[in-house]
This record gives structure tokens, sequence and C-alpha cells, in this order.
């Protein structure tokens, strides 16, 4: 298998797709099966898989009541790049099955060939994951928990398009506290953020847009917070901390954040409400309605 071809199938992954919501399992399995072949585990039992994959989908994944790491250990098997080492039926399987079988998976014979002493095209092919998959905030964060090391990376080119006009309707600064350094000319932290995230299908456009500096976009990004219809900023419950916690989350909840120069740039609410339901960490702190 030609580097070029496990490409094209990592970027043609059969993931479900429903109403935009997000299904990261394989692309996290694979990243996962990447960081342990780079610590020379060509074969991986599901015991183990388990889970640091549950973790990963708790973590980066959209907030759901359950989550199934059998799921994509099993399914990946259909995209040609995975293998089981014992068959499994594809429509009856379960966790329980596949724990007490002792079954384990990883890469089909091809892919190792390739990866195996390849550290370059295996940086590429986790760099493609994460940019088709995730959005550049918390990149790093995926492989710190992983654990994939490398001492470089290339990253995505933003379109500038975007973030010109995103930047413009907030008056270069922060949505929410206003930041807005300059170094001479150019402005320095502060962010385009996409509400609905561009690799899950959000349009480039002012509504989908919100200006943020990078620590309230990277908070953003994992679901410390959401920005209601209302265009008010609530703290999800799960959040806590010490220093920085009230300076830079609670002095803000609860109110309103900044409006754009238009009203015709304002969020709109099928982005917000994809944001509340495929990234933000619910339920939100109380807040006294006066």
């Amino acid at each position: 298998m030609e580097a070029s071809e496990l490409k094209e199938k990592l970027s043609n992954l059969s993931i479900w797709k429903k109403n935009g919501q997000r299904a990261p399992h394989k692309p996290l399995l694979i990243l996962l099966g990447l960081a342990q072949l780079q610590q020379n585990r060509r074969i991986l039992p599901y015991a183990l898989v388990r889970e640091k994959l549950k973790k990963l989908l708790m973590e980066f994944g959209p907030p759901r009541q359950s989550y199934h790491p059998e799921e994509p250990f099993v399914r990946l098997t259909k995209d040609g790049i995975w293998k089981l080492s014992n068959p499994v039926d594809k429509k009856h399987f379960s966790d329980k099955q596949l724990l007490a079988q002792q079954i384990e998976g990883g890469f089909s014979e091809e892919v190792l060939d390739l990866l195996q002493y390849n550290e370059a095209v295996l940086q590429e092919l986790a760099e493609l994951l994460l940019n088709e998959h995730f959005p550049e905030t918390i990149h790093q964060d995926i492989l710190d928990e992983i654990g994939l090391d490398f001492s470089s990376r290339k990253l995505r080119r933003r379109d500038p398009g975007f973030r010109n006009r995103i930047l413009k309707a907030y008056e270069y600064s922060c949505a929410v506290c206003g930041f807005n350094v300059r170094l001479g000319h150019t402005l320095v932290g502060v962010d385009a953020a996409h509400i609905q995230w561009h690799q899950a299908g959000g349009p480039d456009i002012e509504e989908n847009g919100i200006a943020l500096c990078s620590l309230h976009h990277k908070m953003f990004d994992r679901g410390v917070f959401m920005i209601t219809p209302e265009s008010e900023l609530l703290v999800a419950e799960q959040a806590h901390g010490t220093y920085g916690f009230q300076e830079w989350l609670m002095r803000y909840h609860g109110k309103p954040i900044r409006s754009p120069i238009h009203p015709d740039y304002e969020p709109k609410e099928k982005f917000i409400q994809w944001h509340v339901k495929e990234v933000f960490r619910e339920p939100a702190r109380y807040h006294r309605v006066l």
C-alpha cells in the first residue's frame, strides 16, 4: 500500500452522519493506534483500547449519555485498514463479547509495512485526521492524551477571509473579555472561532463566527462555556478552578457577550444549538434570572 492510498482511505472513512452530529470514534481509534504503533505495539487487546478510547470519547467527542468504544473497534474493519484477531459478527456484537473472547485488533499488514519505520508518513496521517475532524485549538490536547510525540508539526493554513470578516464584525476584540492587544499594527491573540466547527460542516460566514481571545477560544472549543440564543455566556457545571476561574470565566457567567457591528452578523441559533449539543459539557451552572 502506498502512502497516497492510505491517506485517501483515511479521508473517506465510513463515518455515521446525521443532522451534523459528530462521530469521531474511528478517527480517535486510528490516532490511538498510531500512537501505540509509535511505541512498537502492533497488536492491541480490546481490553486495553476500551479504556483509552472511552476516555478519548468522553474528552474530545460530543457529550453523550453512554460511550461505545466497541463500535469503532469492530466497524473500522470495513475501511480496509484494520483487522481483528478472530471473526466477529458485525451485526451482533457487544462490549462484553469482545472482552470475554479476548479480541485483539490492529492495523492490517499492508498498513503496518508502510508505517512501521516511517515516522514522517505516520505524522502526516495524524495531521490529516486532526485537521479533518477537530479544531486546531485542541490538536495538541489530543496528541498529549494519546501519547503521540512529534518533534515538529505543520499547522493547517486557515482561510484569511473568514478571519478578517469575523474580527472586523467584532471590532478586533474578544467578544467575551474585550482583549485586543496589538504589537505595532498586528493584532495578537484574538482568533476567529467557528461556532459550528468547520470540520463538522460549519460554514465560513459571519453568523457562524465569533471573535475570541486564544484563551476563550480554546475553552469554547472544549465546551467549558456556551453562548445562548440570547447571546449570554453560561459556564458548565463541570468547570472549576482556583486562580483564573473567577477572573476569566465566572465574572462573565450569565452576562451578554459583545455584539457584532451589525445585527446580520449575530450568531444564528442553529449554529449555537449545534455547539450546545455537540461540544458544550452540559449542564450549565445555575444563573439567577432577574
